[in-house]
């Protein structure tokens, strides 16, 4: 998708760029990289962003194909303004046996997005939580996993499970996260051309 910046938006990236060092990164990575400092004004983004090329390209090329997006909740959503998103938590229902609204969310989305879409996740580690366990049992195939949820509880090891899956994902070391930070990684994704 072909987007023009704001001046502010050039300025903002020039000085990001004299305070860390991209160059070297690959496209996607560097994109997504950027971007995440870009959004947040958080240069420690570049320590603890945790990126795989590979997918990350996977998923640039599904979404541009129009792969379905799957977002956990409705404030990611309304940060990514250039296509429609599937929000899981609309689909959760009444959730039974001890599962959190975020977790039946995706067990609902995983039943009609089984295969290629991309999933991202930035409120909940319950979420992510049951997305790992849904491909686990091979109920979901997922294009790429933007796993960037927030929280003192489970949202750094829920990251570090994700990156141990194997699954196709972006994600970070840290508990820091959330819907903006994800948002800004799709975008980052949509904005950057097939190449």
């Amino acid at each position: 998708m072909s987007r023009h910046a704001h001046p502010i938006e050039v300025e903002s990236y020039r000085i990001l760029r004299s305070s860390v060092d991209t160059a070297a990164l690959p496209p996607c990575s560097r994109a997504v990289t950027e971007r995440l400092i870009h959004t947040t004004a958080d240069l420690a983004w570049a320590d603890d962003l945790v990126c795989d090329e590979g997918a990350l390209r996977a998923g640039r090329d599904a979404l541009h194909a129009g792969a379905p997006l799957i977002v956990d909740v409705r404030m990611l959503a309304a940060g990514i303004t250039s296509r429609p998103a599937v929000v899981a938590l609309d689909l959760a229902g009444d959730p039974a046996g001890g599962l959190t609204r975020s977790a039946a969310g995706m067990r609902a989305a995983a039943v009609e997005h089984s295969e290629g879409a991309v999933w991202a996740v930035g409120n909940a580690p319950t979420a992510l939580r049951e997305l790992l366990r849904l491909a686990c049992r091979g109920a979901l195939r997922p294009a790429l996993v933007v796993g960037l949820p927030v929280g003192f509880v489970d949202a750094a090891e829920a990251k570090a499970a994700l990156r141990d899956s194997g699954l196709p994902a972006v994600s970070n070391r840290s508990a820091k996260g959330g819907s903006a930070v994800a948002a800004a990684t799709v975008n980052a994704l949509l904005y950057l051309e097939r190449g």
